[in-house]
């Protein structure tokens, strides 16, 4: 059920919290240098003349309101959350008495440019850049024409780790969309395999039914004169078979029409005359699980009746599959399977109360299977975590309306 990999703790961290560490980061930093450390004669940066007055304390504190406030914001609306960003780093820097934003001040900015960059557009990553670009370049101009010193080079450092974040988003940008590519690739060659894995299965059934036609013919042909009421009962079963045969084909081949390019010209493989497996087997499914350690519990309701090969083979394979996936991904030591026959369809349950919320997260090919499985036979399929907790896959097949006139006659 499961191909995507699980995410590793790390990026389950919201990007706002990423720049809300970043801020206070630089900002504890930002102390540091501007005391005497273990080790120093004197502090590394002299702290400016605001920096611990009331009305520079003040500009801290804003300062950080604005950082908090971006942090909320990111998500939702990026580019005013790095507005803020970029705010809160210049308000911060006033009450320094440095020439430049310094990179402490400026490291929340480049987390924040790194997170647009990696899951916005390119129109909107590149304002952000251009935005981060011109709020340095906005704070240079307003000290020059105000005559005051500015830190250029210190800048143009600034300035370069804000475009190294923002090519390391649009890489992260580029290789998602591409693991992308590949999962949406890898599923559309999952449903190719898993259809011509059914037209398999449709050729053992028609071989098997040809077969039984062939046998019963045989039989017709030779106690025809002496025995007329024995042909007759052949014949019979030979029209059954043939109607049976002709409707499931009747509904896998509409979807079965595209043929795929990559398998023209592969030599098809000899299946042997055998009867396809139906729900017939999932007692035997249930027996041998339950010896592999997860027991299932299988729930009959309804009258049991034959069912259109297509169906009972198709029937039979979502189960198998729900089983299979509780076994290798839900955790738990029991599931329960349940099958009710109705006058129009076949239901079908399988429920467990394992790591649901976990499989869900990570859907894989064989859901893709059993989707394309029921919406070959115009069914209705569902898959998903359970409230009280675990995975439930549900399945409704309609059961054609010739198979119920056959059964009741």
């Amino acid at each position: 059920m499961s191909h995507s990999p699980t995410l590793p703790r790390l990026k389950l961290v919201p990007p706002g919290w990423w720049v809300g560490m970043g801020w206070y980061a630089g900002t504890l930093l930002t102390f540091l240098v501007r005391v005497r450390l273990p080790g120093e004669n004197e502090p590394s940066v002299r702290p400016g003349v605001l920096l611990y007055r009331w009305d520079g304390l003040l500009m801290q504190l804003l300062a950080v309101a604005l950082a908090a406030a971006a942090c909320f914001l990111l998500e939702r609306r990026p580019l005013k959350a790095l507005a803020l960003v970029l705010g809160a780093a210049t308000l911060a820097t006033f009450s320094l008495g440095v020439g430049e934003i310094p990179l402490a001040q400026f490291l929340a900015a480049d987390v924040a440019l790194y997170f647009i960059a990696a899951t916005r557009s390119r129109r909107i990553a590149f304002a952000a850049l251009l935005m981060a670009l011109g709020t340095l370049s906005a704070f240079l101009a307003v000290r020059v024409l105000a005559g005051w010193d500015v830190g250029t080079s210190t800048e143009l450092v600034v300035a370069l780790t804000a475009v190294v974040a923002w090519l390391l988003g649009g890489s992260a940008f580029e290789a998602r969309r591409h693991d992308e590519s590949l999962a949406a690739r890898a599923a559309e060659q999952a449903v190719v395999q898993e259809r011509l894995r059914i037209a398999r299965e449709m050729h053992d059934m028609v071989a098997h039914s040809v077969g039984i036609i062939a046998l019963q013919a045989g039989a017709a042909a030779r106690v025809v004169h002496t025995r007329p009421d024995a042909a007759r009962e052949a014949m019979s079963a030979v029209e059954t078979a043939g109607r049976d045969t002709l409707s499931g084909l009747r509904r896998m081949l509409v979807a079965l029409r595209q043929a795929d390019p990559a398998h023209e010209g592969v030599e098809r493989e000899e299946t042997a005359l055998r009867p396809a497996e139906g729900l017939a087997d999932v007692e035997r499914l249930a027996r041998a699980t339950t010896a592999a350690g997860v027991r299932v519990d299988v729930d009959l309701r309804g009258e049991p009746r034959p069912l259109p090969p297509d169906i009972d083979l198709s029937a039979f394979r979502i189960i198998q599959e729900s089983v299979t996936n509780v076994v290798r991904h839900a955790a738990t030591g029991s599931c329960r399977v349940s099958i009710v026959y109705g006058s129009e369809a076949l239901a079908i349950e399988v429920a467990d109360r394992g790591r649901g919320a976990g499989l869900a997260s990570r859907p894989g090919f064989g859901l893709v299977g059993m989707r394309e499985r029921v919406a070959l036979l115009h069914g209705e399929f569902a898959a998903a975590p359970r409230p009280e907790g675990g995975f439930l896959v549900t399945a409704r097949l309609p059961v054609p309306a010739t198979a119920l006139r056959g059964d009741e006659a």
